[in-house]
This record gives structure tokens, sequence and C-alpha cells, in this order.
């Protein structure tokens, strides 16, 4: 008798969670902080399509899945969702859904599993707008999904976490024609573009993370007036092509190996008009372009006060580097190939040119001509690169253009190379 009572309690319960499934399931409820419940299902629990509701203020506990299409969600800025440490937070599993004023905490740490804040799921569309995710493992995950927009949001991971196991502030995944715009991420691993092409990236802020933006076999993004500061990488382009990237600001990419951009086997990019300054390297060619005949333009950007303002990983020719503004570097351009001169350098401002302007049109007499003297040595001996910006390697230099005894490199020639008097008169 006792048996089939329990097996009767538990259809009945099990028939009751059936009916709360519409639009919100895995409901929980939570108590505030006068340690009264808020059953969130009770504000959900009949949505649907063309619903606008503002949740009531309080914490609630996740994960939820919502799966009613052209709904908004607001919280108000006076609701927290937790993921209670077990998986995702929220789930947004239909077209037309937005979220908005929610803080959101507190994942699972499965990488696996991609335990984030907000997943979207093969869903267009949606947004998440003016959402705090602390303590959570990944930020706002778009897996399959296109037409987005992810606005407005902070996003830091798991505090507890080394940099390595941490997760990404926001993860597209074969998702497309997305906006990802004034967001502030920081305390995460990267901010990944893997597979997803016509993206574009707007006045975006990144302090104190690995990558501030991976990009991977993802084509055709726009970069515009985002900030980056104190990251291993600003903005690497791997396997990735006809990037339009503007007007950004990067700077203290950390590490002996830190850069504001890195270039991988990639061709057809527009670099315009950004500023890559205070670095290891302010921009790293590596097997760039892939193919000579898809030039990469590097036009009118900042390179400056970076330990090596350009770096050449290999001999490849394809780049046009034309009308950047070049000063304060240790060293403007090294090679480890044989010579960057493959590429077209024209009408940039190096502050380390000799000659003059004697007809005053703002273009030195004679081509600018670099070679590397001392920097050559520690390209032999590693341990040579302690002393790097030294006064004893400043002086070694000087006396190996005085007096080579050895040969120089030749790096590159600029056969028109800016030149701006009141600088020289400084």
């Amino acid at each position: 008798m006792k048996t089939s009572i329990f097996y009767l309690l538990l259809l009945l319960s099990l028939s009751l969670a059936a009916q709360e499934t519409a639009g919100l399931t895995n409901d929980f409820d939570f108590p505030d902080e006068n340690g009264e419940y808020l059953p969130l299902s009770s504000q959900l629990k009949n949505l649907k399509p063309g619903d606008s509701i503002i949740l009531q203020p309080g914490v609630y506990t996740g994960p939820y899945h919502i799966t009613v299409p052209h709904v908004v969600i607001d919280g108000q800025g006076k609701v927290t969702i937790s993921g209670m440490g077990n998986e995702s937070v929220l789930y947004l599993e239909a077209d037309h859904i937005k979220i908005k004023n929610i803080r959101l905490i507190h994942t699972g740490d499965s990488p696996d599993k991609i335990d984030a804040g907000v997943k979207v799921i093969k869903s267009d569309y949606c947004v998440v707008e003016n959402c705090r995710i602390q303590d959570c493992l990944f930020g706002i995950d778009l897996f399959q999904s296109n037409h987005c927009l992810v606005a407005h949001n902070e996003i830091s991971s798991i505090e507890s976490k080394p940099m390595a196991l941490k997760g990404d502030a926001i993860r597209l995944w074969y998702s497309t024609f997305n906006t990802v715009q004034n967001n502030y991420w920081h305390n995460v691993r990267d901010m990944v573009v893997w597979y997803s092409s016509e993206n574009h990236f707007l006045y975006n802020k990144g302090i104190g993370n690995r990558y501030s933006i991976h990009f991977m076999y993802s084509h055709n993004n726009r970069i515009h007036k985002n900030q980056f500061y104190g990251n291993s990488v600003g903005i690497f382009l791997m396997y990735s092509e006809l990037t339009i990237m503007t007007e950004n600001t990067i700077e203290g990419s950390i590490g002996s190996t830190g850069m504001c951009l890195g270039l991988k086997e990639t061709s057809s990019n527009q670099i315009l008009n950004n500023r890559f300054i205070y670095s290891a390297y302010g921009i790293h060619f590596d097997v760039s372009p892939f193919v000579a005949e898809k030039v990469n333009t590097i036009q009118g950007n900042e390179i400056a006060f970076c330990n090596v303002g350009m770096l050449f990983h290999s001999d490849l020719e394809g780049n046009e580097i034309t009308g950047n503004y070049l000063h304060n570097n240790l060293t403007q351009v090294y090679t480890r190939g044989k010579t960057a001169n493959l590429n077209k350098f024209d009408h940039n401002y190096w502050d380390d040119y000799q000659g003059f302007d004697r007809d005053n049109d703002n273009i030195g007499d004679m081509p600018y001509k670099l070679y590397s003297y001392s920097e050559h040595l520690w390209s032999f001996n590693k341990n040579v690169k302690f002393f790097y910006g030294a006064p004893i390697l400043a002086v070694l230099d000087f006396l190996e253009r005085l007096a080579p005894f050895s040969k120089p490199k030749f790096v590159l020639k600029d056969k028109h190379p800016v030149y701006i008097w009141e600088e020289k008169e400084q």
C-alpha cells in the first residue's frame, strides 16, 4: 500500500513539473533577503509570443530554458539569477528573445559544456543587453545564431581560476551578422570568433585578459573603435580574411611576446587608423598575407613606444604599409627572415629618419633605409635581449653604425618618408 502511494505521488509530481515547462523549464524558487520565496514560474509559466515581462525584484536560481519566441524579459537592474554552480544560467532557444537589465552569476565550471551566463542556441535576432555577468565561466555564447545584438554588458569570469582555465567573455561559433557593441569584459581568458563571418565589433573595452578578440577562420568582420588595455594580445587574426579594422586603441600588451595585432596566414585585410602603443610588439606578421596577391593594407596607424614596432616572421611579400606614424620604438621593424623589403613601405613617418626636406614638401629628400645592427646580436643569442633598451646596447648600436665590425642586415626602404619639421626641431 505504501509503495502504491509513493508511486502515485511520484507520478503526480512529474505531471505538475511537465505543466511548468511552457517557455521556461527547470524552475526553482530561491528566498530573498527577507526569507520570502520568489516563484519565477508564476511570472513566466504562461509566457506566450509577443509578451513583455518585467520581473519582480529578487534572486532566482537557474538554469532556465526560454523557448517562446518574440518575448522581452526585463529585470530593471533589480534581478539576480544564479546558476548555483551547476551549468549555464539562461538558455535562449527561440528567435527574437530579448533579455535585459539582469545580473547573472555563478555558472558551472565545465569548459566542455561551455557553461555560460547566457547561451543562445540556434536562435536568430536575439538581444542580450545591459546585463552584468559575474563569476560565470563563459559570458555569452552564440552558437549557430545570427543577427543577434550583444550590447552594454559587463562580463567577468570565475575569479578563482587561473587565466588559462577561465572562459571567454563572448564566444561566436558559426554565427553571422551579429553586432557586439559597447561591452566591457575583464578578468576573462579570451573573446573568440570562430567560423563566424559578417559580424561587427564596435566600441567595446577589454582589460586584463589574454586575447581581447581572437578570430579563427572568420572572414569579412568589422572591428571599429574598440579599446583594449593590458592584455597579452589585442587582436589576433588567424586564417581570417577581409577584415576591416579601424580606429581601435590597443595599449600595454603585456609579456615578452605581447602584441597589439597578430596576423597569421591571413590576407586581404585593411588595418586603418589604429593606435598600437606601449607593447612588446605593435604588429606581428606571421606568413601574412598567406597569398601574395591578396594584399594586406596597413595604413594610417600610430605604432609607438613598443619594443618592436613591426615584426616579420618570414620574407613573404604582399603587405602595403603606407602613411603610418612610427615613433619612440626601440626597434622600428625587425625580421626573422632575410628582409622585410619585399613588402611595400611608402610615405610612413619614422622618427629616426636622418635626412632632410629642403623643398619643404614634407617628404624626405632621401629614402629611409633601415638596417639591423645591434638587434642582429640578440637574434642569435637570446641572452643579449636581457639588455634590450639598456644604455650599453645603445652605445653598441652607435659604434656599429659608426664602424661596423659585422655586416648589418638590410631590413627595408621607404622611398618617400614623411618629414615633419616641428618634430625634428624638438
